[in-house]
């Protein structure tokens, strides 16, 4: 409606303090409107309590009263009535739907500007309630009555900021008084100290001066324990080169004797525990021996007779081969059980010239292998076996030896010295099977006790399952 309109600019610059009156009024107005007369907006704000109208529906009533004239002159007609002024006319004529006159003024009652000649009240209450009635009826000239509140607003606006300034300045004012008073405080106990310690200064001088003319008499003494000093460190210096090269020279001695005493004891110690190997070797031998021929003897009469030996040692005797164990023959495969059946014998194999003999074809790592997979059934049945080869080849195809099987390659000689020595170290009386073709080699371990049997017997043996 054109009123609305009119009215939202002048609505805006409605002082805070008159628009709480204002929603104060249309609160308590409401609470006693006719339901039917009650605007939309407004219904759900008539349902709250009395208290909280104007503060939970402060908002739409103060939308109501911009917006909705009737309801603001229903609002003017309680605020005349609560104030004392108002006839009955209000309840006979209807309000016009514009501005009020001054006719309307009269009639209302507590408006917005006083009679002729009265004088008029500028408090600040009165001041908010003539806008806030000025606002409610709008006479001519209301919004310079509302105006005025804004300003008398303003007004105590600026005094309460001036006020509240010119307390924060003495109060500023004071503080800095007392800093002062403080400051000029500490300037005489400043003042005191400073006093104080001048004289402090004075007497720290005196006894400065007397302490450096100690520190002199200190230091001419000192300078005389230094030079005594050096003289005794450097004669005590060296005594003690002196000290230190004897007791090198006599680290150097006991050092010395103590390798040598070490050597001699590890001589001593190699020494015995290789000849308690090799006796304990040659008596675990004979003992396993005496055990075999025992167990040998008990089999049957030997095939061999004295006669036999006899004619065989005759010139004309037929030659016939040698027998071996029970009459066997020397290539006999059985004849090299008989051997490695006596306890504790130890089988030693002239490799290449076994390889050689029996599968020369193949390669040399793979005449090794075959060998030494055969030989491993061997070595489980509980003998020594022990394999030498020449050495040249070792560096460029290296061995895995089965387990039981010890494999040799000799090093700046041939494998057949490597095998004398081997039945060299045996000791006396210990059974030692030697296999090889070679005559010379052969002729050399059976001087020194050892049994020989040929490359093919071992052969024979290994082939045979």
């Amino acid at each position: 409606m054109a009123e609305g309109s009119e009215g939202g600019g002048a609505a805006a610059d409605v002082p805070s303090s008159v628009r709480a009156l204002l929603v104060e009024a249309a609160a308590d107005a409401l609470g006693a409107l006719d339901p039917a007369l009650v605007p939309v907006a407004l219904r759900r704000v008539r349902a709250f309590a009395p208290r909280r109208r104007a503060s939970a529906g402060a908002v739409p009533l103060w939308r109501a009263l911009v917006d909705d004239a009737g309801f603001r002159h229903a609002v003017a007609a309680a605020w005349s009535r609560e104030r004392g002024t108002v006839a009955e006319a209000p309840q006979e004529r209807a309000v016009p739907d514009g501005d009020v006159t001054s006719d309307d003024v009269e009639v209302f009652g507590d408006g917005a500007l006083p009679a002729p000649g009265e004088e008029e009240d500028t408090t600040p209450a009165r001041v908010h309630e003539r806008a806030a009635g000025a606002f409610l009826l709008r006479p001519d000239g209301w919004e310079a009555t509302v105006g005025r509140a804004r300003a008398l607003d303003m007004t105590l606006q600026a005094e309460s900021t001036d006020r509240s300034e010119a307390a924060r300045l003495r109060r500023e004012r004071d503080r800095l008084a007392a800093q002062v008073e403080e400051l000029r405080a500490q300037a005489r106990d400043a003042v005191a100290r400073a006093d104080a310690a001048a004289a402090e200064l004075a007497g720290a001088r005196k006894n400065e001066r007397r302490l450096r003319a100690d520190a002199d008499r200190a230091r001419a003494e000192a300078r005389a324990v230094h030079e005594t000093a050096s003289a005794e460190r450097a004669a005590a210096e060296a005594a003690l080169r002196d000290v230190r090269e004897e007791r090198r020279a006599a680290g150097v001695e006991l050092a010395r004797a103590r390798a040598e005493r070490e050597e001699a004891r590890r001589t001593r110690t190699a020494a015995a525990d290789l000849a308690t190997a090799r006796a304990r070797l040659l008596l675990d031998t004979v003992v396993d021996a005496a055990v075999g021929l025992r167990r040998e003897l008990a089999l049957g009469p030997s095939t061999t007779t004295p006669a036999d030996e006899l004619a065989a040692s005759l010139p004309d005797a037929p030659a016939r081969p040698r027998p071996g164990s029970r009459g066997r023959a020397g290539d006999d495969p059985a004849l090299l059980d008989d051997l490695l059946s006596v306890p504790r014998t130890h089988l030693v194999v002239d490799g290449y010239n076994v390889t050689k003999t029996g599968f020369g074809d193949l390669t040399l790592a793979e005449q090794r292998d075959r060998l030494l997979g055969g030989l491993l059934r061997v070595a489980a049945a509980g003998t020594e076996v022990t394999v030498c080869f020449d050495g040249a080849d070792a560096a460029v195809h290296p061995v895995h030896a089965p387990r039981g099987v010890r494999v040799l390659f000799s090093s700046g000689e041939i494998a057949d010295e490597l095998i004398r020595r081997l039945v060299a170290a045996e000791p006396v009386g210990r059974p030692v099977v030697v296999v090889t073709s070679d005559r010379a080699v052969a002729d050399d371990v059976q001087a020194m006790g050892a049994a020989c049997v040929s490359a093919q017997t071992l052969l024979a043996r290994l082939g045979r399952r």
